[in-house]
């Protein structure tokens, strides 16, 4: 039973698909690391009405997935605090909790700068505004650097259709190639790649294709499997649970956004391409993608590429704007933060697992190339996680 002290708290969140159990996890470790709370968490799916118990329902606060009005007008006469944990924003008043877009869409542009492509698409579903901001950073950024964006978005029609999956398939038709598509979320990039297979066009060769949320069920039943950005679903699970907390304490309601950068990308078959001209340049950046974390340096790059070093190394910083090295590293950098974030390996095997061969080698590089040592990485992706 619980106690006084125990705060009631319901939580409308779904648990269908990995963002939404992703902020469960981080509620949880919220609750272990300082609760305990008194959790009421029924079925419910995103878009759902109201619960029929919500309107009997007695307790402290409650942290929701906002998606349609009904459930909006349904929590805007409750007498307790929320917590918003939807892009929505369809609730005036409460704090709200959600993914950095602007940051999501510059990791998609820069996964795809580092790989060589000069030609752009983006993929989206006009109903939801978190799309059409994903949309409008990334062709901000692509513009950025001289380039053009094509788009793609329906509405209201079933995008999985045959017809709409036809047009979908004559728009990437018309694409020049070889073109790097970004999907608004990992669903639509999964039928950006059912397209491209119904216009005979190979991925990645022709078209690269990234998806957002790191659905790991969804990526790799893919075929191929989907490249995807990690959004820090954890963080922002601990967030909202950290505010509702505050809230129920009695501190005062601020509609505020808090916004939740991603932790990188999960790289897979369908972006796993350099869209260089020079095949030397691209066989170098893919052996250094598949080889970084085992320890390779500049000279095992260049045994197995049929170029002298320095022609090798000039091409490579024309294509890509790297040296061979800086790409080692960058490639390393990225794999310790994901172990950083997703794991609680001691950072002595993060070392190992990197190609670093000491632990304060990896520490200095780490916080020359991010700004911060891992051990604060770590503390400022995974809030309460350190030293449980």
């Amino acid at each position: 039973m619980p106690t006084a002290a125990q705060p009631k708290v319901a939580l409308l969140i779904e648990s269908s698909n990995a963002y939404a159990r992703g902020i469960l996890r981080g509620v949880e470790d919220y609750i272990r690391a300082r609760g305990p709370w008194s959790v009421y968490l029924a079925e419910h799916g995103r878009g759902d009405r109201p619960p029929s118990w919500l309107a009997n329902w007695k307790g402290d606060g409650i942290i929701a997935r906002i998606e349609n009005r009904a459930i909006a007008r349904a929590l805007g006469r409750m007498k307790v605090p929320i917590v918003d944990v939807s892009a929505a924003r369809l609730l005036s008043g409460v704090p709200w909790v959600e993914t950095d877009d602007t940051a999501i869409a510059e990791a998609a542009a820069q996964h795809f700068f580092e790989r060589g492509f000069q030609h752009f698409a983006f993929c989206g579903d006009a109903r939801f505004n978190w799309s059409q901001w994903r949309e409008a950073r990334f062709a901000e950024f692509v513009r950025a650097r001289g380039y053009a964006c094509a788009s793609f978005a329906q509405k209201a029609r079933d995008v999985a259709d045959d017809a709409a999956m036809d047009e979908l398939a004559r728009w990437i038709e018309r694409l020049p190639k070889p073109v790097a598509i970004f999907a608004c979320y990992d669903a639509r990039g999964q039928q950006v790649l059912d397209a491209c297979r119904r216009a005979g066009v190979s991925v990645p060769e022709q078209v690269a294709v990234l998806g957002v949320d790191n659905d790991e069920i969804l990526c790799d039943l893919s075929p191929p499997p989907l490249s995807s950005v990690i959004p820090n679903a954890r963080k922002a699970g601990w967030v909202a649970a950290e505010l509702l907390a505050g809230m129920m304490a009695g501190a005062r309601t601020i509609e505020q956004a808090h916004l939740i950068p991603p932790v990188g990308i999960a790289t897979r078959q369908s972006t796993d391409i350099a869209a260089v001209a020079d095949p030397h340049v691209a066989m170098a950046a893919g052996y250094i993608r598949e080889n970084a974390c085992r320890g390779i340096g500049v000279q095992d790059v260049v045994r197995v590429i049929p170029l002298a070093r320095r022609l090798l190394e000039r091409r490579f910083r024309a294509a890509l704007g790297r040296t061979l090295r800086e790409e080692i590293t960058r490639v390393q950098i990225q794999r310790v933060k994901r172990l950083l974030t997703e794991t609680e390996l001691p950072l002595a095997e993060i070392a190992g697992r990197t190609g670093f061969r000491h632990v304060e080698y990896l520490t200095v590089v780490f916080k020359r190339e991010t700004g911060q040592p891992p051990s604060v990485f770590r503390s400022e992706q995974r809030p309460g996680r350190i030293g449980r």
